[in-house]
């Protein structure tokens, strides 16, 4: 009976909401974006807007490819020549593909270099490596996380840490995912992705990009002072956070009597605007990427709008090892990791973080 109670217990779910201005020197915007390392999905909604410009149509299409390698061994990531080739000179990110966190063996590669683990019980005896059992394991312990810092192991190739390292990957216990791999090249080098995994199944990627016109769409009311909210004045950030689901989801807003499928409605007060542009960009993006997005859309006032603020929302991948930085991430019944930003007209914004079951507070 205790389990059938667990089972019908709704989730905890944690929202964290903070306002603050792109202008202020202690602004953490940008770590923010930074340290979300896996990205599947970004989402712009700009109202008051029919067409984008030419200079933010060429950012949103010009997003750098990723690649898909099938069966690629673990100890490919380890070795000399791909941390010098891809960790040393640009930001490397790899994450398994079709794996679920909170059942199967997942590895994320982190830019900073750390390669992240998560093993079950039996995987991580059988590789002989140190880690710790997993935050959200309960009384069972059935999961382990690993951390290995690759550009310490770089230092010394004759280390009995980096024999150790490389014995349990390749002779030990071998390890193949399907991973999903991407890079930042810092340099003026070109990628060579591609070329360097040609021996494997590999697969280039480009983001996918949709774009629509959303029109007569009806707006919460805010108030960039005010993340509660005054009553008959503005609409709480709660408010616009679940609104803004519901225009992603496509959901009709109207609350007619005869619509058995959704009674939500636009919170009150609220606006009517002509049109609304509504951008979104699904795969495999960096926080690189991102950055530069928020970049534009914090200048995108800087010349007289209608609009009086603008959103930019993003999703992580639901499986995961990480969510922000190096923060433990788990699924449990929704495996969410996602911010958004409400960019206003003055060069205020709010920034609201949330995180699912198993993940800890957002930073």
């Amino acid at each position: 009976m205790a389990t059938l109670r667990r089972l019908r217990e709704a989730p905890r779910h944690l929202l964290v909401c903070e306002k603050s201005n792109f202008g202020n020197h202690k602004s953490r915007h940008r770590h923010l974006v930074q340290t979300h390392y896996y990205n599947y999905r970004v989402s712009f909604l700009i109202p008051e807007c029919g067409i984008l410009s030419e200079e933010l149509k060429n950012l949103v299409m010009n997003t750098a490819p990723y690649y898909f390698v099938k069966n690629l061994p673990l100890h490919e990531l380890i070795t000399p020549e791909f941390i010098s080739t891809f960790i040393k000179k640009g930001s490397c990110y790899a994450l398994t593909y079709n794996t679920n966190i909170d059942e199967d063996n997942t590895v994320a590669l982190l830019p900073n270099g750390k390669l992240i683990l998560s093993l079950d019980k039996d995987t991580y005896e059988e590789t002989g490596l140190q880690g710790h059992p997993s935050q959200f394991s309960g009384r069972k312990i059935m999961k382990f996380i690993v951390s290995i810092d690759l550009m310490e192991l770089s230092l010394n190739l004759d280390s009995k840490k980096y024999e150790r390292v490389s014995w349990s990957f390749k002779e030990k216990k071998p390890l193949k995912f399907d991973f999903l791999l991407a890079w930042h090249n810092t340099g003026s080098e070109e990628s060579t992705m591609m070329s360097y995994f040609s021996k494997y199944q590999i697969q280039e990627h480009q983001p996918k990009v949709a774009l629509s016109t959303l029109r007569d769409l009806q707006c919460p009311v805010l108030q960039s002072s005010e993340l509660e909210g005054t009553p008959e004045v503005s609409c709480r950030a709660l408010e616009l956070f679940d609104w803004l689901g519901a225009v992603f989801s496509n959901v009709d807003l109207n609350n007619e009597p005869n619509n058995f499928i959704s009674t939500y409605c636009c919170p009150e007060p609220s606006t009517v605007v002509a049109k609304a542009y509504l951008c979104t960009i699904t795969g495999f993006i960096l926080p690189e990427k991102i950055c530069l997005l928020l970049e534009y859309l914090c200048h995108y006032f800087d010349e007289p709008k209608l609009a009086p603020w603008v959103t930019l929302s993003v999703q992580g991948f639901a499986d995961s090892p990480v969510s922000w930085e190096k923060n433990e991430h788990g699924f449990r019944k929704g495996g969410e990791h996602l911010y958004n930003f409400v960019i206003f007209n003055n060069q205020d914004y709010w920034l609201q973080m949330a995180v699912g079951a198993n993940d800890h507070c957002p930073p």
